[in-house]
């Protein structure tokens, strides 16, 4: 499966000033006031508006409660050469990359644990028949939640099982692990492929349309979707990097080699949304709505520590914000494009940070810098 692929735009610098500027602003000790944080020409939006700057992409932020949004901004173009004319909003549609774990694998794998279809705490062996006799077999839902299975670190899988996503997949519940389950905290997206598949499985449908049913649908997030994107969106999808097999710049279609292989639809990474879609989302969980097949209580068992005393602390799928408390309860996730959410509900806030930074470059640090002010000053 393919989607739109643009010409590859010149080169040319990531933004006017680029990493010549100063460096992001640290930001205040504690969370700011929903008052504070709202003021158009307040800390918050010079913080973002000159973290972005310096970082080198353009953005959108938002900040909300169980009410909605409380505060939002954005700066900059979609990209540079024929994307430096629009500019980012909060309707942009941007690969998510790893947040797609959130939006589609987490909710659909906690609908399945509250109909009561998914054992957190069994070997997949005994329950999914496609684990039996292959070493995930002895790992849990739970450990791949948590990334504590001991899968091996690394997708490589062009490299080790081709382009077949049948032999793809095969090779995933196949393949020897890193080490034995539960001794360590290790991220790697074959966590939440072979999650997705498990999911699948269980379900009896692909996640693309689980994720719709059950979680963008009920939440009215109508823009978001697994890609690839069509030709009526092109004009709101921020590009991301440029791929030598497609000779152009993707846009529309995963920038995740992995998700690409698996035909763009994948637990790891393929979901496309936008910062007005991951509002709702966020807002749904301090405030789920009845009847939401993965609501309470899974999205309060998620968010609170799960791997005892390892490091990095996590939650179900979700991560310890990095310089916080684990007990405080704020949890936030990633994506390689350069996305980013939070979320607290001891503080009954929600943020997201999107940008497409991979189109510029990959000098992450900038970005990290800004997205630890950005968190301190929303979430503590």
């Amino acid at each position: 499966m393919t989607g739109p692929v643009l010409p590859a735009a010149p080169a040319g610098p990531a933004a006017p000033d680029g990493r010549a500027g100063p460096a992001a602003p640290a930001g205040p000790a504690g969370p700011a006031g929903l008052g504070e944080l709202a003021d158009p020409d307040g800390p918050l939006a010079r913080l973002v508006t000159g973290g972005l700057r310096t970082a080198g992409t353009g953005g959108v932020w938002s900040v909300g409660d169980a009410g909605g949004v409380r505060a939002r901004g954005r700066t900059g173009p979609l990209g540079q050469g024929p994307w430096a004319a629009t500019e980012m909003d909060h309707d942009t549609l941007l690969d998510l990359a790893s947040i797609t774990k959130i939006v589609a694998l987490w909710p659909c794998a906690g609908a399945l644990r509250q109909a009561g279809r998914l054992p957190l705490d069994r070997p997949l062996a005994d329950y999914w028949a496609p684990a039996a006799r292959h070493p995930v077999g002895t790992v849990t839902a739970r450990q791949l939640l948590t990334h504590t299975a001991g899968l091996p670190l690394r997708t490589r899988f062009a490299e080790l099982y081709g382009d077949d996503p049948v032999a793809i997949r095969a090779g995933v519940l196949a393949a020897p692990l890193h080490r034995p389950p539960g001794l360590a905290v290790e991220y790697t997206d074959r966590a939440a492929v072979l999650l997705g598949h498990l999911v699948e499985d269980l379900a009896g449908a692909p996640l693309d349309r689980l994720a719709a049913r059950q979680v963008w649908q009920p939440l009215g997030m109508t823009d978001t979707r697994y890609g690839p994107l069509g030709p009526d969106t092109a004009h709101r999808t921020a590009p991301t990097e440029y791929e030598r097999s497609a000779d152009g710049i993707l846009c529309g279609t995963v920038h995740d080699p992995s998700a690409r292989l698996l035909g763009g639809v994948s637990g790891n990474a393929g979901a496309f949304s936008t910062a007005r879609d991951l509002e709702r989302f966020l807002t749904a969980l301090l405030a789920p709505p009845t009847g939401l097949p993965w609501g309470e209580p899974w999205i309060t068992e998620s968010l609170r520590v799960h791997t005892g005393g390892l490091a990095p602390a996590r939650g179900l799928s979700w991560l310890c914000a990095a310089g916080t408390d684990p007990a405080a309860g704020t949890f936030v996730h990633y994506g390689f494009t350069g996305t980013g959410i939070w979320v607290s509900r001891r503080r009954g806030r929600w943020a997201l940070l999107l940008t497409n930074k991979v189109h510029y470059d990959r000098d992450f640090q900038p970005l990290t810098d800004l997205r630890n002010a950005f968190r301190r000053a929303v979430l503590g």
